[in-house]
């Protein structure tokens, strides 16, 4: 099973960097990305529309029907039961299928692939789903430059995009043995990640990382009511939770909310991607720290973010803020150069009682004066710091800098802090670092009971953090392994006195030799 998976995984995997050599072209890499995943996700909805309205009817009896034969006039009928149930409503004429047939010799292929995008919008308004559907397809500009500088070099350039999305290898995705859409979409997310330097890392947390990270916040869960991410991104690390528990056991859904209207985008195309339903799913666009938009939601079970390092927010040159009941608790408010210690603070707030929020933070949050040290004392005062988990370097795209992971608990048994070092669990691939499963297995293992080991973790009394001025860096708390060679002072001594002795024997043998040599001569 694990090699068959492997196998379709990495047969799609070279579809897809085929394609994305082969179209290119005079399109830049990020925009190219929004063009196959919007056309990526037109062919999804298509295929998950068809096969359900098919299984319906097969299990009535109607063995032969296909919903992309049916006339447009005929599946109209079905339209309002369809966009109760699925959310929207696509006519046959203008199934992914359908389109992709007459593409070649459509001259107004532009055309007709933005009235369908918008048909397929508006059949969710004024419903329950019309928030997940507004403006999905923004950012895939059938008539923009980028294509080609005419209608006919932007078709053709269509008609490839299509033709390549067709021949992706995705299967009856309900019979996969991988999650193809959506393993198609991650592999599209880290390749252009990997390749954008700076902007990738903002918004894409690797795999690896985003497992940890999930697998932390479940210690102790096998089903969760509702998963939240602050600054979610294209939604990847929110989805962890239904790949580790399985979808059914995140029982009323993902949340999240992102600053980034392209980010907004991709995370809500994300979730129909890996066959989230539209009521499962509420994706808010707009700035979580300064206008939150899950007050009717929280609090959260579990808690997972990476969220963007060292941004300046509006902090104390915002009046209300001091009293806004996610910040007044510390006294004191992030400051306007670093809003790291905002997002944990936000975090905190709206984290369930017997809940986990498991978040990356950047080093210099854990030992830095000024506020950012007040804040950390009200956590530790408080006790609300279960742990910190110092990561490898060079795990993120986009940047080398080694970060750790705060874990945030309101229920605690003991009033003390874990620290582990995870610093070397590692493999070296190409120029990044990467977790393996055996370190992700391990540091869970050790987190989960907190396990002691000499080098690696330790756990702190809180008293003790506090006579360390609240400094929370891993190191001041586990000793790193001198590694260097012991050397017993009084056996190298002897073993000088040994060499010196044997020098001088030596020396007196050469001038006896020398003698020798000039009686002789």
């Amino acid at each position: 099973m694990a090699g068959q998976s492997e196998q379709q995984r990495a047969e799609l995997h070279r579809t897809i960097w085929n394609m994305a050599n082969d179209l290119r072209g005079s399109v830049d890499g990020w925009d190219f990305k929004q063009y196959v995943l919007g056309m990526l996700f037109y062919r999804y909805i298509s295929e998950n529309i068809t096969a359900y309205i098919n299984k319906g009817e097969h299990e009535a009896g109607f063995e032969d029907f296909d919903y992309a034969n049916l006339s447009d006039e005929e599946a109209e009928s079905a339209r309002e039961d369809l966009v109760k149930t699925k959310g929207f409503f696509i006519l046959p004429s203008e199934l992914f299928h359908n389109l992709k047939l007459r593409a070649k010799d459509d001259e107004n292929l532009n055309e007709t692939l933005e009235t369908i995008f918008k048909n397929i919008e508006n059949s969710a308004l004024g419903t329950d789903s019309e928030d997940n559907f507004k403006g999905l397809f923004d950012d895939m500009d059938v008539n923009s430059n980028k294509l080609g500088n005419t209608v006919a070099r932007r078709n053709d350039k269509l008609v490839k995009l299509i033709n390549s999305v067709s021949e992706m290898k995705l299967g009856n995705y309900q019979d996969n043995k991988i999650d193809a859409f959506g393993d198609a979409y991650e592999f599209l997310m880290s390749m252009y990640a990997s390749n954008a330097g700076k902007s990738g890392g903002e918004f894409f947390t690797p795999q690896e990382v985003s497992e940890l990270l999930t697998r932390i916040a479940l210690v102790g869960k096998s089903e969760v009511n509702k998963v939240y991410d602050p600054a979610c991104g294209s939604g990847s690390l929110l989805l962890q939770s239904a790949k580790i528990l399985g979808k059914d056991h995140v029982r009323q859904g993902f949340f999240g909310q992102e600053i980034n209207l392209t980010t907004y985008n991709l995370c809500r195309i994300n979730m129909f991607l890996h066959d989230v339903d539209f009521d499962k799913f509420d994706i808010a666009h707009g700035d979580t720290l300064t206008d939150p938009m899950h007050w009717d939601d929280e609090p959260f079970e579990v808690i997972v973010s990476n969220p963007p390092y060292s941004i300046k927010w509006e902090g104390d040159g915002n009046s209300l803020l001091i009293n806004d009941p996610r910040f007044s608790p510390a006294g004191v408010l992030a400051p306007k150069s670093k809003a790291d210690l905002a997002f944990i603070m936000h975090s905190l707030a709206w984290l369930a009682t017997n809940g986990t929020a498991s978040i990356v933070c950047f080093p210099g949050v854990m030992y830095r004066g000024g506020a950012e040290q007040k804040i950390r004392k009200y956590l530790i005062d408080n006790n609300y710091v279960d742990g910190i988990i110092q990561l490898p370097d060079n795990l993120f795209f986009g940047t080398s800098i080694a970060t750790c992971i705060m874990v945030l608990k309101k229920s605690k048994a003991e009033n003390s802090t874990f620290f582990v070092d995870a610093s070397k669990e590692f493999v070296k691939v190409t120029n990044n670092n990467k977790l393996t499963d055996e370190n992700i297995a391990k540091i869970v293992k050790v987190y989960e009971n907190k396990e002691e080991i000499d080098y690696f973790s330790k756990l702190v009394p809180n008293a003790e953090i506090a006579e360390e001025d609240y400094n929370l860096s891993v190191s001041t708390y586990v000793e790193i392994e001198d590694t260097r060679e012991k050397i017993d002072i009084k056996v190298l001594n002897k073993e000088i006195e040994e060499i010196v002795k044997r020098q001088h024997e030596l020396r007196k043998a050469i001038d006896e030799i020398v003698a020798e040599i000039g009686v002789e001569s």
